[in-house]
């Protein structure tokens, strides 16, 4: 399997080769500014202890806190986790927001804890790593195997050990509604989504465009992942007339090729079932099948590299639109390219999430409440803008919208670590003006 943080070096390596970056600023740009590897108890049910092990990277800085999400999974690894906050960097630079990049994971199936558990755990992690975090320094959120609840836990507990620190809520986003948690922000992810494929479809003048935006038929969307970013995005998609015609998640996948289904429905058969697979009227179909169905637009809303060299030439979709982080190689993006296939990056398409995780930060901060209304009109402003910048720097570069992204990015970034961080001049030697 690809190193997913060797993808994200490769991808620094282009970006800095277009850029003609200075090698310091390159080499700066490679490695994160501080990993932290931790170990910590946890008593299960039975009374057993078990010790997990725990990740939080902290990439960079230079722009503002570090911020990224944490991710509990039986395949966590520090490779995945620092590619991962890497990616945030590159992420909080393309949305414009004044965050860094950051990330956090645990080795653990989440699925197998129960919920006395799984709060035993959360709290643990944060009493392991809580010294490293906080409101202006480092502010997690969820990610895969995490949710509003786990982040209510770590909160409390960030609180306990932190008492009298006033600005606590802002250190974590993500949060549930009643504890501080942002109104719009459970399908911020998704939400985004579908605003960068309409700005997409508006810009291109795709020609399988959904007939509200005057075109003959609706585009036909296949979404591998149907977890809280790929049940929203789908759910909203439809809404907005495109056409889901196959879902899938860990366990299976359903293809409905008329796309006479709601995703409401699907998602409570999912939860009746515990997937998707076997809904009623659908036929089934694996996640490889999903990847290369016949649709207008995939959606990998799951894990990094599902979109490889193996089946790049195998994708039918004419465009991919990344909701999961780094679902595709770097030798697939050269084959997609090569093939006329557009990949809208996972730094643009699903940075929804982080947008609105930044206006959880400033309501926390400012003492504000803003309606779910409010929030998603400003999200949908602010990562359309975001789409209008990169696919700029596409037209003007006559590169691909990856690097575009990447190009834009880097260079914000660069020049902040230029102005705060530029190499040290040694002094000029002293001329002894003294007689000898």
């Amino acid at each position: 399997m690809t190193n997913p943080f060797a993808s994200y070096l490769a991808q620094l390596e282009q970006t800095a080769n277009l850029l003609k970056l200075d090698s310091w600023l390159k080499e700066q740009l490679s490695k994160p500014q501080k990993v932290i590897e931790v170990n910590f108890p946890v008593e299960m049910d039975r009374g057993k202890i078990r010790v997990f092990q725990g990740f939080r990277v902290q990439f960079n800085n230079v722009r503002g806190p570090y911020k990224g999400g944490i991710r509990f999974h039986p395949e966590v690894n520090l490779s995945e986790v620092k590619a991962l906050a890497a990616w945030m960097m590159i992420k909080c630079a393309v949305a414009d927001i004044p965050f860094g990049g950051g990330k956090g994971g645990v080795i653990v199936d989440p699925k197998k804890l129960s919920e006395r558990e799984l709060e035993s755990l959360s709290r643990a992690y944060v009493r392991a790593i809580f010294r490293d975090i906080g409101p202006d320094w480092d502010i997690p959120a969820p990610d895969v195997g995490t949710n509003p609840k786990v982040m209510g836990w770590m909160v409390e507990e960030y609180r306990r050990l932190n008492v009298g620190d006033k600005k606590y809520l802002a250190t974590f986003t993500g949060k549930p509604v009643e504890m501080g948690g942002s109104e719009g922000r459970v399908e911020a992810t998704g939400a985004g989504g579908v605003d960068v494929l309409e700005a997409l479809v508006r810009k291109k003048g795709l020609k399988f465009c959904p007939s509200n935006f005057g075109f003959p038929r609706a585009v036909t969307i296949g979404v591998q992942g149907f977890g809280n970013v790929g049940y929203h995005f789908a759910r909203l998609a439809q809404e907005a007339g495109f056409k889901i015609v196959a879902v899938s998640d860990s366990k299976g996948g359903a293809l409905m090729s008329n796309g006479q289904w709601l995703m409401a429905n699907v998602l409570d058969y999912k939860k009746k079932t515990g997937s998707v697979a076997g809904f009623p009227g659908s036929k089934p179909i694996t996640n490889d099948q999903l990847l290369i169905t016949n649709c207008d637009v995939l959606v990998p809303a799951a894990l990094e590299n599902v979109i490889t060299e193996e089946n790049a030439e195998e994708i039918k979709a004419k465009v991919v639109l990344e909701m999961a982080n780094g679902p595709v190689t770097p030798r697939a993006d050269k084959i997609l390219q090569k093939r006329g296939i557009i990949s809208v990056p996972d730094v643009l398409a699903n940075c929804g999430g982080v947008m609105v995780s930044y206006f959880e930060w400033l309501q926390n901060r400012r003492g504000e409440k803003w309606s779910k209304k409010e929030v998603l009109a400003q999200l949908k402003k602010k990562i359309t803008r975001a789409f209008e910048d990169v696919h700029r720097e596409s037209e003007k570069r006559k590169i691909s919208l990856r690097q575009a992204a990447y190009v834009l990015a880097i260079k914000k970034i660069a020049n902040a670590m230029k102005r705060r961080d530029g190499p040290a001049v040694l002094p000029e030697k002293t001329i002894s003006t003294a007689k000898t």
